[in-house]
């Protein structure tokens, strides 16, 4: 089937007398006839539910939607984008391993891998989200685990050339982590273009509601990790802790990542989505075809309205013409950019401030990619632990104001922008 078709129909199909939407099984246990039928479930011999920490019927159902979606060979649900990112790295490194980061990444995700996992005892090496090849390779270790980036940056809307990274990644050995979230799989299939492993803030447009918090992560079941046995044994040798399973051989290329998350770090950690969050997301799925592609309309009007503005002193939008990833958003996001525009008020700071607070249709609001139209100053916010080094490496001047714009109607939107200008 098609996209637009998966985002109503995959993951889920009602038999006779079922049904007819995804049901919220809210749930904490199973009940079984024998201990015999759920021990075969603790000894990964049999599939089925026992506990919703691990699995839940209605996660699972919306996870294959999102597989579909994305290419994938399997998925797993998170209750947040941060523990979506935490799990995918830590699924695969440990202490006195290494990563290899873009520097332009949201700034949550920036604290996880520089302060708190540094504490985990692995290392991080940031780099410039358009290094060449040269450079990439330069920032690899023989302990290098894996790259890390994002489709398009939070909140510098950087563009990454996912092909360059993917293919120093598997010069080296190690699989390519992008974090689709501001893309989604309908502007954007990171897997077609070499990704191995895809992560999301299903928080974000996958909601497209501003209702649940949630995370997501999906596997290509591309990467070969019996190949390289040795950088990642976690995966190619036998886990105690499950009787000595292997997951390479128990369950194959396309399920071993994905079930070591769960059966693993999920049990160990508990960053279960409730049911009912999981099932928000599966009903803001429905309509994602039709809100990507107004907000990406939206938000197109909206950077051509600020580059004429005289007070506005610069404009980043990858669907603008002369923008500096004009000509990567047209390989890699054909149908639009998202629908966050980032720019700079004259007057710097200060300025900034005032003019969001002259705004009265877009909320000022830690939230980005719902369908109501809000606006933030990261400086501010979301990176205000970053000092000025780290901000201008992430692309996040202090001047920099992010604008999440929704689908309301367009000139409604540019009548508030505007009057607040002139304010």
């Amino acid at each position: 089937m098609k996209f637009d078709t998966n985002c109503l129909h995959a993951g889920y199909k009602p038999a006779g007398g079922e049904p007819r939407n995804i049901p919220i099984i809210q749930s904490t246990t199973f009940r079984y006839e024998t201990s015999e039928d759920m021990g075969k479930l603790f000894d990964l011999e049999a599939s089925g539910y026992f506990y919703t920490r691990l699995q839940n019927p209605t996660s699972d159902a919306v996870a294959a939607r999102l597989c579909a979606l994305e290419g994938g060979t399997a998925a797993m649900l998170l209750s947040s984008g941060q523990a979506a990112n935490f799990f995918a790295i830590f699924n695969i490194a440990s202490a006195g391993d290494h990563i290899v980061s873009s520097a332009s990444i949201y700034g949550g995700t920036y604290n996880l891998f520089a302060v708190t996992m540094k504490r985990m005892g692995i290392s991080f090496t940031f780099v410039s989200p358009d290094a060449s090849e040269e450079e990439l390779a330069a920032a690899m270790q023989p302990n290098t685990k894996a790259l890390f980036g994002e489709t398009i940056a939070n909140p510098a809307l950087t563009v990454l050339d996912i092909e360059r990274f993917s293919k120093v990644a598997h010069a080296h050995g190690v699989p390519l982590i992008v974090d689709n979230t501001f893309a989604t799989p309908y502007l954007c299939r990171p897997f077609q273009w070499g990704a191995d492993i895809v992560t999301h803030s299903t928080t974000k447009y996958l909601d497209g509601h501003a209702a649940a918090v949630g995370g997501a992560i999906v596997d290509s079941g591309n990467f070969d990790w019996d190949r390289y046995s040795d950088k990642f044994p976690g995966l190619t040798t036998p886990d105690d802790s499950y009787h000595g399973v292997t997951y390479t051989k128990k369950f194959g290329l396309e399920g071993a990542y994905i079930t070591k998350a769960t059966v693993q770090l999920m049990r160990d950690f508990g960053s279960t989505p409730a049911p009912m969050n999981s099932w928000l997301l599966g009903m803001g799925m429905e309509t994602l075809p039709l809100r990507m592609q107004k907000h990406c309309d939206n938000a197109l009007a909206v950077a051509k309205f600020l580059q004429n503005h005289p007070n506005i002193t610069w404009v980043h939008y990858a669907g603008l013409e002369g923008d500096r990833y004009y000509d990567l958003a047209k390989k890699y996001l054909p149908k639009g950019c998202c629908g966050v525009v980032s720019f700079g008020v004259k007057g710097g700071r200060s300025a900034a401030e005032r003019f969001m607070a002259k705004l009265e249709l877009c909320s000022i609001a830690t939230h980005v990619a719902d369908a109501k139209t809000c606006v933030l100053h990261p400086a501010s916010a979301t990176h205000r632990q970053m000092n000025d080094e780290e901000l201008l490496a992430a692309g996040v001047g202090p001047d920099l104001v992010r604008l999440s714009v929704g689908i309301e109607d367009i000139d409604d939107l540019i009548a508030d922008l505007a009057r607040a200008l002139e304010e």
